[in-house]
C-alpha cells in the first residue's frame, strides 16, 4: 500500500512527524508537504508563479506550494500509484465549518477528485493545554487501522478530530457524525485601518451528536465528507 502524507503546517511541523511515525505500521509514507506553514489557505492552488519541489531526503519532498498543491504534485508528479492521501496531523481541530478553509482537509479533498482514499487528522486543543505529541501518535495507529479497513465509497474522504489526549492510558471513543454547520461566532478588533479577529475556538457554537460537540465532550469525531 502506498501512502502519500502531507500538511498545512509545513512539512517540519510536529504533527507530520507523529503521523509518520502512526502509518510506518502500514507502510513507509512518501513525504510531500509545504515548506512553509500554509493553515488557512483552503483549497487555493498556486497559477501565478511556479512550484518549487526540494527532495530533503529518500522518499520526503517539500513544496513550495499549498497543501492542495504537494497533493498534485504527488499524485502526478511523484507517486501516481499512491492508494492513500494522509494530511496531518493538524495542530488544532477542523471541526464543522473549518473544513472549508482548512488546508490540512484540502490535500485530501484533492486527492479524492483523483480517485484516492483520504484521510485528514486534526488534533484538538483543550484551553490552556499543550500537545504531547507521542501521545497523539501512540493513540492515532488503531484508530488508522480502522478507518483502512473500513469501506469508503468513491468521492467520500474521511475527516477525523482527536480529543485532546491526557495520557497512554486514555482509551479513546469513537463516533461517526456529521459536520456542524454553525457558523463561528466573531467579532473584529479595530485599530485604524486593521482589522483582527476576535473569536473564542472552545466556545464555538455547537449541537449535541454532531462534530464540535463530539471532539468537545472528549471523544474522536469522524465524518465521512463528499467531495
Amino acid at each position: 500500500m502506498k501512502i502519500i502524507l502531507t500538511n498545512d503546517d509545513g512539512i517540519e511541523a510536529p504533527g507530520i512527524k507523529a503521523l509518520y511515525s502512526a502509518l510506518q505500521e502500514f507502510s513507509t509514507p512518501i513525504v510531500v508537504a509545504p515548506e512553509t506553514q500554509q493553515s488557512g489557505v483552503g483549497h487555493q492552488i498556486t497559477l501565478d508563479s511556479t512550484i518549487r519541489v526540494n527532495e530533503i531526503e529518500e522518499g520526503r519532498f517539500s513544496v513550495s506550494g499549498t497543501p492542495a498543491d504537494c497533493t498534485r504534485v504527488a499524485l502526478n508528479h511523484i507517486a501516481p500509484d499512491a492508494c492513500w492521501v494522509f494530511s496531518g496531523i493538524n495542530s488544532g481541530a477542523n471541526l464543522g465549518t473549518d473544513v472549508y478553509v482548512s488546508g490540512t482537509v484540502a490535500a485530501v479533498r484533492e486527492a479524492t477528485f483523483h480517485g484516492c482514499c483520504g484521510m485528514a487528522i486534526s488534533q484538538y486543543i483543550a484551553k490552556d493545554h499543550e500537545i504531547d505529541w507521542d501521545i497523539t501518535r501512540h493513540q492515532v495507529v488503531q484508530l488508522i487501522k480502522t478507518l483502512i479497513e473500513h469501506d469508503l465509497d468513491p468521492g467520500y474522504f474521511w475527516n477525523v478530530n482527536l480529543p485532546h489526549p491526557f495520557g497512554y492510558e486514555t482509551k479513546l471513543e469513537t463516533k461517526f457524525c456529521d459536520l456542524d454547520k454553525n457558523p463561528h461566532t466573531f467579532s473584529f478588533d479595530r485599530k485604524g485601518d486593521e482589522l483582527a479577529y476576535i473569536s473564542n475556538f472552545h466556545e464555538r457554537p455547537r449541537q449535541q451528536g454532531l462534530d464540535v460537540d463530539v471532539c468537545f465532550s472528549g471523544k474522536v469525531s469522524i465524518s465521512r465528507i463528499a467531495i
